[in-house]
């Protein structure tokens, strides 16, 4: 059997002393090393909420109690309301809290034990939503009965998406499918789920992702794997969402808190394409039997429309309609053959003042007149220009006299028969000898030009 070291080493042997710090650090540290992920059963007993939204709680059984605590960043997704007496199951790390020396678990999850508060949480959230009308029958919008695209809210790994496309492709081909990948369990699938539901209803009509119908589910599951449609943010991104929605959660026996909101909800996703698009056989069946019944309501109105017809035709007064129209007739074709005898004699008078018109137009034929206008004005041009160019003959002639007068006064003529003309210093025509100084210069204009001279002396 071994021995119990109780801290009493051998005489003059070193003695370890701890202080409270260092103790509790080490235990600390030595608990976080073996304990630092642990699931713990137990109920829930002294819980409360600081204002900073950490809660705070005692697990404890039949026989011990540990203190915990779950701080607001894990605090925040859980999925019902925590209280005293609830039965749970926590994940988390055992620890110190050295400012008090107490043993604590800081717990990352809870989970109740079993379905009560789950169901309890459920029921709460069912009657709050209830009661703000968002179950309302009066908002529920009917199905389009023939979409064009159809989105597809789920996870793009599952059963479901398969199905349903195959059941959607095979009951309409041509039917356009949009699918938004989210997360269908987890603590972030109700925040994927509403951030899809608000992305289509943000498209407007005519986009390339606008839709006319949306699909939002999952495959089959426990109410934990469920738990994101039952989630508050899923049910009022539903709530207002103005594109006709289809909850498609689960099998036929699962019920959600999305199944109330939505428009209409189907027992299985395979269920939701059925809903949402008819077969092409189904409305070519259709179309032709509506075409079938208005063909025989159309005959079955001419029928009786064409018997009123005939009763009326045998009446008494539409015979003696008939007779007064055909005396009008008779009357109208008389009326017709004298406004044809007028016409035509009226006709007649015409063209005899036609023809007579003609006659006389001939007669006075402005082109007779013109060419005689023409031969006029032709023969008055020939006597003017006749008389133009007598006219000129008798001024050349006029003309060469004068010009043969002057030729004979011409001054130059003069001077050519041996004539000179003088001028003096000062340019004046030199008439008189006495008026010439001796040695005066002067300029004598000959007939071929001018010459200078100059006097010598003066005398007669």
């Amino acid at each position: 059997m071994g021995q119990i070291d109780l801290g009493f080493g051998a005489p003059g042997a070193e003695r370890r002393v701890w202080t409270v710090a260092g103790l509790l650090a080490s235990l600390r540290e030595g608990l976080e090393r073996e304990y630092f992920d642990v699931w713990i059963e137990g109920e829930v007993s002294n819980c409360k909420q600081a204002p900073s939204r950490h809660i705070y709680f005692t697990l404890k059984d039949g026989q011990a109690q540990l203190r915990a605590v779950m701080f607001s960043q894990q605090a925040r997704y859980l999925k019902f309301k925590l209280g005293d007496g609830a039965q749970v199951r926590v994940r988390g790390r055992v620890s110190i809290y050295e400012a008090r020396g107490d043993l604590q678990c800081y717990v990352e999850h809870i989970e109740p034990l079993g379905r009560g508060e789950l169901q309890a949480a459920f029921e709460h959230l069912k009657q709050k939503l209830a009661a703000e009308g968002l179950f309302a029958p009066e908002r529920k919008r009917a199905l389009p009965r023939l979409p064009r695209r159809i989105g597809i809210i789920t996870s793009p790994r599952g059963a479901a998406v398969a199905d349903m496309v195959r059941i959607l492709r095979r009951r309409f081909p041509s039917l356009d499918l949009l699918l938004y990948p989210v997360a269908v369990q987890g603590a972030a699938a109700a925040g994927e789920i509403a951030a899809a539901l608000d992305y289509f209803a943000a498209q407007p009509e005519g986009a390339a992702h606008h839709v006319d119908l949306l699909i939002a589910g999952r495959g089959g599951g426990s109410l934990e794997d469920l738990w994101a449609f039952n989630e508050e943010v899923v049910a009022r991104a539903l709530a207002r969402c103005p594109i006709p929605t289809i909850s498609a959660v689960g099998h036929e026996t699962d019920f959600t808190i999305a199944d109330f909101v939505a428009d209409l909800r189907a027992p299985t996703p395979s269920a939701a394409a059925e809903l949402a698009v008819r077969p092409r056989a189904e409305f070519a069946r259709e179309q032709g039997d509506m075409r079938r019944r208005l063909e025989h309501a159309m005959r079955y109105r001419l029928l009786q429309r064409r018997h009123r017809l005939q009763d009326l035709a045998r009446h008494r007064a539409f015979d003696a309609l008939r007779q007064k129209i055909g005396r009008r007739g008779q009357r109208t074709d008389e009326l017709a053959q004298r406004a044809q005898a007028a016409l035509g004699r009226r006709l007649e008078r015409l063209r005899r003042q036609t023809e007579s018109l003609a006659a006389r137009m001939q007669r006075r034929d402005p082109r007779a007149v013109l060419a005689a206008a023409r031969g006029a004005l032709q023969a008055r041009e020939q006597t003017l220009v006749k008389v133009w160019e007598a006219g000129q003959t008798r001024r050349r002639q006029q003309l060469e006299r004068w010009a043969a007068v002057l030729g004979e006064r011409n001054p130059l003529g003069i001077l050519a028969r041996g004539y000179a003309l003088v001028y003096d210093g000062e340019g004046r025509l030199a008439t008189d000898p006495a008026a010439i100084a001796a040695g005066e210069a002067l300029r004598v204009r000959l007939a071929k030009g001018w010459m200078e001279a100059e006097r010598k002396r003066s005398g007669r």
